[in-house]
């Protein structure tokens, strides 16, 4: 069976939301950590905002591996995509005001894009392992 990859990522791409509930993994030693987070997707990057003391910001920069899976459904049939990314704490000031500036719950944790307890981290997928809905059978790839 032949894979068509740009149409698989299209697919894939437009399965992400401006913002969506995801499950974003770390490691903490050896130890798996899983937390509720909104991912936020724009300017064609995935990101999730933290508080700069959080846990996760020092286990990212221990260990940038991390992963999520966004559950969704087509047509009443479920499907998914389990996303590895590296992590990468954001430095560019235009991007952490854009994206403050732009989503609207962000306000409700820090008083400014120059808040020195808000972390901006970008997620940058290395691989997608997708379940189509209706399909028994992953695809996996690399964007």
């Amino acid at each position: 069976m032949s894979v068509d990859k740009e149409a698989i990522l299209k697919e894939i791409w437009g399965r992400f939301a401006e913002q969506q509930h995801v499950f974003p993994a770390t490691t903490d030693g050896d130890q798996p950590r899983l937390r509720p987070m909104m991912l936020i997707y724009t300017l064609g990057r995935l990101f999730v905002a933290t508080g700069t003391g959080e846990a996760k910001v020092q286990q990212i920069k221990r260990n940038p591996k991390t992963e999520f899976c966004i559950l969704f459904e087509k047509d009443g049939v479920r499907g998914t995509i389990r996303t590895e990314c590296l992590a990468q704490i954001v430095d560019e000031e235009d991007v952490k005001t854009h994206i403050y500036n732009n989503v609207s719950f962000l306000k409700e944790f820090w008083d400014s894009p120059a808040d020195p307890n808000y972390t901006l981290i970008e997620l940058t997928p290395t691989s997608f392992e997708y379940f189509k809905p209706g399909s028994m059978q992953a695809v996996k790839l690399k964007p």
